[in-house]
């Protein structure tokens, strides 16, 4: 019997700020004795939980399910503990498989090497099983195996999610410096918007904030288009829990959300990319959106405003940062009366150009950068 089947309990990785967040998501979704742990959130989930948050969960980037844990100060040692696993419970020849470790403050200091250890003692378990072994695929693996190694104290897990769960499935196009889903959705539940009030994307790129907001107003799973989950390997899997599970968050959906929801940007390209990504999902055909420069449009009065502005990367050739985002500011102050404004600053040195008064900061990581999502309330 592995960890997670003894214990019930499971690991979300999660961005480092969220864990207050991801907890009220795990448990809105079920999970049980949620506990803040390093890079991630520890809690208690059934079958059919565990099946709900990898389904429905925005904030969270993977679900560990623990195997065997153990002390470990050489390779070798790692190699002979995870050569007794009995990965057949997980894995068929006929299938593929990833290894991918974390390591920190071990005697082992390399984690593609440790990644290689493990990588080799599933191989050579079943070789000497079988004559034959499972291939490898580092892209779309039907079973990603995780290392987690600090300490000199190692956990082999299996990722119940088969991937990050911010890869949605719906970004078909993209443009310059997009916002990581997940990242997204976090300045939704930061923001406090639940879907009732109008919404808008004024400079929206490829619609990362548009798709989320759709997925959280129309209630729609994140996991929708997703084609596999790693928990689909575990040997206690229940296809008609799953499937029950799945058609319980499918028939919730809710109508009409679109309708509240719109974006722009001066980039005809990044206008045709964001109705691309939209479309991929329930309704995102009937969200609205157009191309206009930000300071061409009448106003945003009363309503939910949200961006990521260029901070460079995107910026048009020769245009002056700092004048962009003074225009950014007037434009707020001018024509968003009664809105709030919830604007991501991927370099923080530029809130000053804005001109206004935040009403809050909060620090957000989106991929390298070490941003902040600022709050203006517009009178």
């Amino acid at each position: 019997m592995f960890l997670y089947q003894e214990s019930g309990r499971y690991f979300a990785q999660i961005a480092g700020g969220l864990e207050e967040l991801g907890a009220t998501e795990l448990t809105a979704l079920g999970a049980g004795e949620v506990q803040t742990a390093h890079r991630g959130l520890s809690f208690r989930a059934t079958p059919a939980v565990l099946y709900r948050i990898n389904y429905r969960a925005r904030l969270i980037s993977r679900v560990l399910a623990p195997l065997v844990a153990f002390r470990c100060h050489n390779p070798d040692y790692l190699y002979r503990r995870a050569k007794e696993v009995d990965w057949s419970q997980l894995l068929r020849t006929d299938q593929t498989f990833a290894v991918f470790a974390n390591v920190s403050g071990s005697k082992i200091s390399h984690s593609q090497y440790a990644a290689l250890k493990v990588k080799d003692a599933v191989a050579d378990r079943f070789r000497e099983a079988t004559g034959v072994r499972p291939s490898v695929d580092t892209r779309q693996p039907h079973l990603w195996i995780n290392l987690h190694l600090a300490r000199d104290h190692a956990t082999l897990s299996v990722d119940t999610s088969g991937g990050s769960l911010h890869r949605r499935g719906y970004r078909r196009e993209s443009v310059e410096a997009p916002m990581q889903e997940t990242v997204a959705a976090a300045v939704l539940e930061l923001a406090g918007w639940d879907g009732t009030r109008p919404l808008h994307d004024p400079m929206c790129g490829s619609g990362t904030l548009l798709c989320e907001a759709l997925i959280k107003a129309a209630a729609i799973p994140a996991g929708y288009l997703r084609q596999r989950f790693g928990f689909m390997q575990l040997p206690d899997f229940d296809l008609v829990q799953w499937k029950q599970e799945k058609r319980a968050a499918d028939g919730a959906m809710v109508p009409d959300a679109a309708s509240r929801i719109s974006g722009s940007d001066s980039d005809g390209k990044a206008v045709a990319a964001s109705r691309l990504n939209l479309a991929a999902l329930p309704q995102g055909l009937d969200t609205k959106m157009w191309r206009a420069d930000f300071r061409d449009l009448p106003g945003l009065p009363d309503k939910t405003i949200v961006c990521n502005p260029p901070y460079g990367l995107r910026l048009r050739k020769g245009e002056d940062l700092a004048a962009f985002y003074a225009d950014l500011g007037d434009f707020l102050k001018q024509r968003c009366a009664g809105a709030e404004a919830y604007i991501y600053f991927g370099k923080r040195e530029l809130i000053k150009s804005v001109g206004l008064r935040p009403t809050w900061k909060k620090e957000l990581a989106n991929g390298g950068l070490d941003g902040r999502l600022v709050k203006y309330e517009l009178y």
